[in-house]
């Protein structure tokens, strides 16, 4: 990235628009979503209409034609406001539909992918397993061959939309060696009967439907297998990388809006005759907080411009998740610290914000699993 880096007129419309959008529709939506921890549905529609959901996709492809780089600005957005309903639209506009813009047949493409761009389906994506954790290699949801498809069996942990998707992506052994090579996508309408949904009660994202499955000889016909192939693993590891940069932006949006919180709760709360921000330990907090944030920001947006330009790897994507999500965490740690006892009431929102940006030092591949992808491309072997 050039140092006169900056963002062109049409980012600054993308991110003015999602704003006001956010602004006037969705913000009196989340607190209800949070407490009944029930997303609405009608805002895929919503967004839909508004080209949202298409963001990433050429207009060739019934999409909005924008960089990443929008895609971001779109997430962080989001995020500020609700990442319980950023994590829903990531889940559905990248992980539940890329593989299938990316290698899925011209007829999966138009029964899956354009509903999706409309908001008329929802989708998701079944790749962690209970036993699992990130190691996507461990996988142990299985498909065997039958005459006219395929049938299912294992389980999914964590899976976001899917009580309220129309399908899933779904990853699964296609062959018994433990090779990348045997793992394969399955796209699988919803209801299926061999799909047993749970859904899961959850401390961050509450407003984000989450799911455990249970998957016992659910058949799935052979035009679901995407791209009526075997061996997509190379498909899952690209969405994977890409969409660490993507929840990046997520993670930005969530230390932005812990940081105005506080920043305006310093400005407000009087103390002794005095704000408190102009207490030397309030004031150093925020002055962290505010480089932790600037630090993070032309991280996320330099591993954007880095797909944009098509030379993202996978040890970059992994160290702008692993600063983002980390700074997204002590952002609003601290937050709730400059509140005092106020952080934890939920009439401010330091307190959702925090339990929500635990989330992405986990989900995506923890911080952990993040480091050991870093360390590898400097030649360790952790």
């Amino acid at each position: 990235m050039s140092l006169n880096f900056s963002f062109s007129s049409e980012h600054e419309l993308v991110r003015d628009s999602v704003r006001r959008l956010c602004r006037d529709e969705l913000a009196p939506l989340v607190n209800e979503a949070e407490e009944t921890e029930t997303f609405p549905r009608h805002v895929f529609k919503r967004w839909g209409e508004l080209g949202l959901l298409g963001v990433r996709y050429p207009e060739a492809d019934g999409g909005s034609g924008l960089d990443k780089v929008s895609d971001c600005i779109v997430r962080e957005e989001l995020s500020y406001m609700s990442q319980a309903f950023a994590s829903s639209w990531s889940a559905h506009t990248h992980l539940g539909i890329w593989p299938i813009w990316k290698v899925g047949t011209p007829a999966q493409r138009e029964r899956f992918f354009v509903p999706a761009l409309a908001g008329d389906k929802i989708a998701g994506f079944g790749l962690s397993e209970p036993d699992g954790g990130s190691n996507v290699r461990a996988l142990k949801t299985r498909a065997e061959r039958v005459p006219g498809g395929w049938k299912l069996n294992g389980s999914k942990l964590y899976i976001t939309n899917a009580p309220i998707a129309d399908f899933l992506l779904v990853a699964a052994r296609t062959q018994s060696e433990l090779t990348p090579e045997a793992i394969s996508l399955f796209i699988v309408e919803l209801p299926n009967k061999g799909f047993e949904i749970h859904k899961l009660r959850k401390e961050g994202i509450r407003a984000s439907e989450t799911a455990l499955i249970h998957i016992g000889d659910a058949f799935v016909p052979d035009d679901c297998l995407l791209g009526h192939g075997e061996g997509t693993y190379p498909v899952i590891l690209a969405s994977l990388s890409e969409n660490r940069v993507g929840v990046s932006a997520n993670a930005l949006g969530m230390a932005r809006a812990a940081f105005d919180a506080a920043n305006a709760y310093a400005k407000d709360r009087i103390v002794a005759n005095k704000r408190i921000g102009d207490y030397q330990a309030i004031a150093h907090k925020l002055a962290d907080m505010s480089a932790q944030i600037e630090a993070a920001r032309w991280l996320v947006y330099y591993g954007a411009w880095r797909v944009d330009q098509g030379t993202l790897d996978a040890a970059t994507a992994s160290r702008v998740k692993l600063v983002a999500s980390e700074t997204a965490l002590a952002v609003s740690e601290q937050a709730i610290r400059i509140f005092g006892g106020a952080g934890i009431m939920r009439e401010y929102p330091v307190g959702r914000i925090h339990r929500d940006a635990f989330v992405y030092v986990i989900g995506e591949g923890t911080s952990e699993v993040q480091r050991n992808i870093i360390a590898r491309s400097l030649g360790f072997k952790p």
